[in-house]
């Protein structure tokens, strides 16, 4: 069957702590690839936004994924093998950043406790990065190390990874604790965090947080289903400096996300 892990590679890279303005890598416990090199699947991940007055975002996430010798698709990114050896990888990678939100989808009541008024927001894009991914591997667990940054002048920002699971065999499925830290370069937290200069210009509060780490605890579980379908489901939290959550444009006390991914793939 399909690996688990190969189509929880697309499933993840998905904004699974969108509000955290951090595009996840690909899980430590999702690197190796079993006998299919083609996946189809869908999934859905619901995320308590702390954004002001948005709440519940659930998304639909449609699966279609390949993994060759050297180039790979996963849901929303894709990629070249440029090292992938036993113990160490080396990938270059595209990833579309969806953590933009639109102005519209904000509370107008909420946004005007934190002083501002709706109809002076912008709305924050989604965006298109580049980089590489290192992967060590010991025994049963990984070690992941990214570096990327948006290509397409959306916010002109960065943001450095370090993630480490564990996987832990249970029954017919796998359970992979995990935990990540992110650093969001100073442009990239500005963009979805701050104020933009226009809406500054047009009376709305100049709030720029600058840079910020961001940490995140995972849990993983990954079980077949059948011969070649599985099932595939992660819950994440998300933890906001106080540079983010002191925002004007989220929930007030706001200084945590969680959310809950799930799916299914069958590989052919």
């Amino acid at each position: 069957m399909i690996r688990f892990r190969l189509a929880l590679a697309a499933l993840f890279a998905l904004p699974a702590t969108a509000i955290a303005q951090t595009t996840p890598q690909t899980d430590p416990a999702l690197s190796e690839q079993g006998p299919y090199r083609w996946g189809i699947g869908f999934g859905a991940v619901a995320l308590d936004s702390p954004f002001a007055g948005e709440g519940t975002r659930i998304n639909p996430i449609p699966l279609v994924l390949f993994e060759g010798e050297r180039f790979f698709f996963r849901g929303i990114s894709g990629g070249a093998h440029l090292v992938n050896g036993n113990s160490f990888g080396l990938d270059a990678i595209v990833a579309l950043r969806l953590d933009g939100v639109d102005a519209k989808d904000l509370g107008a009541a909420e946004l005007a406790r934190n002083g501002i008024d709706r109809a002076l927001l912008e709305d924050r894009d989604h965006g298109v990065d580049v980089g590489l991914a290192g992967v060590w591997r010991v025994g049963a667990g990984e070690l992941e190390l990214t570096a990327k940054g948006d290509v397409t002048g959306t916010s002109d920002g960065y943001e450095l990874t370090a993630r480490y699971g564990y996987a832990i065999d249970i029954g017919r499925g796998q359970l992979t604790p995990s935990i990540s830290v992110s650093h969001l370069s100073k442009d990239l937290a500005n963009y979805y965090y701050g104020t933009r200069d226009a809406e500054v210009a047009r009376g709305v509060v100049d709030y720029a947080p600058g840079s910020a780490t961001v940490t995140s605890v995972g849990l993983t579980y990954l079980r077949p289903i059948g011969q070649r379908w599985q099932l595939l489901t992660r819950l994440q939290y998300s933890v906001l400096p106080g540079a983010l959550s002191d925002s004007p444009l989220l929930e007030p006390d706001r200084d945590g996300v969680g959310s809950v991914l799930v799916g299914v793939s069958w590989g052919f």
